[in-house]
């Protein structure tokens, strides 16, 4: 019995010596890159991570950059990139401390990096032991992930601002919850920079060639701001930024006589920001009536579900498509007051060219399609198909 406890004793010593030694080692990774922008926040944060290292990039500094995102990748400072590999496909704030490592071997200026935690301790310890950020963006606060981090959209807020720098810099498009973000930055000495996403001009957005909201556009600028680079270095910098894969984007299809705009608003998960999406789509007419609407549910979303069948009349939807499962958990949250058709097309094992089918047999002519809820599962495979079609443009 005594050499068990010798043996547990001596593998504990062993594993906290090992620890000491890589918390060391990330430190003087850490120091070797000047200046570290962490990108938080509940929507756009992959958007914004991509136009900050290119808005510096451009400048002539040696920038480093890493997307979570619907398909995490890592940019080299020439602007290349290459996917984040993940065993098992499993993501972990963990593999922060080898983008870090990789970051150092090439000397950058600045490391830009979008955080991937969600839990409220996770937030600080990303802060405080994997990147010890100088300047942090905390983009938004919406409701998402209330199961970790509200209840409430104050929760959310305090959670988002644990990755705060103490004496550093955190730069915010938020309003709503602007008086909680200057309370908690108070408290650790922080510089909270408040952007108005309105001050980045409509000549201004007219150079992206994607989709770009002024928030994102916004928020980058702020951050080359504080690293000395100008607007103008900044916007052409931006311009020229590859968009992320998840960017929301509108194709159009032509199948037998009919024409169908199909609207990838995935990335949008959460109620705000797919309305958001929606409006910025409507008012730039790149989408037109009708509206269909197609929701994606997944069985550990049922919430995020429910929240997308609640805004299906602010949609201005004609047609309810449901895909997924369960898609009881959308329908029954679609207001009793809406007047549309519904089609439950669910059922995790339905082919998606089968659901492509059911859906461009109620188009009259034309129509547009807004796919949202969460990407991943039937989402992905109907976004597959409709890859192997071959849109117009």
């Amino acid at each position: 019995m005594t050499y068990l406890y010798v043996v547990y004793t001596v593998s504990l010593l062993v594993l906290l010596v090992a620890g000491v030694v890589e918390q060391r080692r990330h430190n003087a990774n850490l120091n070797r890159i000047p200046y570290r922008v962490h990108i938080n926040g509940i929507r756009g944060k992959s958007s914004t991570t991509r136009l900050c290292a290119a808005a510096l990039r451009d400048s002539g500094l040696t920038v480093v950059a890493k997307t979570t995102g619907s398909a995490a990748r890592y940019i080299w400072p020439d602007g290349s990139e290459e996917p984040v590999y993940r065993k098992f496909n499993i993501p972990n704030v963990a593999e922060q401390i080898g983008i870090v490592r990789r970051a150092a071997a090439v000397r950058p200026d600045v490391l830009v990096i979008e955080c991937m935690a969600v839990q409220p301790a996770l937030q600080d310890f990303t802060q405080h032991k994997l990147l010890k950020a100088t300047i942090v963006v905390v983009g938004n606060v919406r409701e998402d992930h209330l199961d970790e981090m509200g209840p409430t959209l104050a929760d959310v807020a305090r959670s988002l601002s644990r990755t705060m720098p103490a004496n550093g810099v955190c730069v915010t498009a938020e309003k709503e919850m602007l008086p909680v973000l200057q309370e908690e930055a108070r408290e650790r000495k922080c510089s909270l920079v408040a952007v108005d996403p309105h001050g980045v001009s409509d000549e201004e957005m007219a150079g992206f060639k994607h989709f770009t909201f002024k928030e994102n556009a916004s928020l980058a600028l702020a951050v080359a701001a504080e690293l000395g680079v100008s607007r103008k270095a900044a916007l052409q910098g931006m311009y020229s930024a590859a968009p992320d894969p998840g960017v929301l984007t509108v194709e159009e299809y032509h199948v037998q006589g009919r024409t169908l705009r199909f609207a990838n608003v995935f990335a949008a998960n959460d109620p705000q920001s797919t309305v958001m999406n929606f409006e910025q789509l409507l008012s730039a007419e790149s989408v037109r009536l009708p509206i269909f609407t197609l929701i994606n549910c997944r069985p550990d979303r049922v919430e995020r579900n429910a929240q997308m069948g609640e805004i299906v009349p602010r949609l201005l939807t004609e047609k309810l498509f449901l895909i997924g499962h369960p898609v009881r958990s959308a329908r029954d949250a679609v207001p009793s007051t809406w007047t549309g058709e519904v089609f439950d097309l669910g059922g995790l094992s339905r082919p998606a060219d089968s659901i492509w089918r059911d859906i461009i047999g109620e188009v009259d002519g034309e129509a547009t399609l807004l796919a949202i809820g969460n990407i991943h599962g039937q989402g992905e495979l109907l976004l597959e198909h409709l890859e192997s079609l071959g849109a117009l443009r």
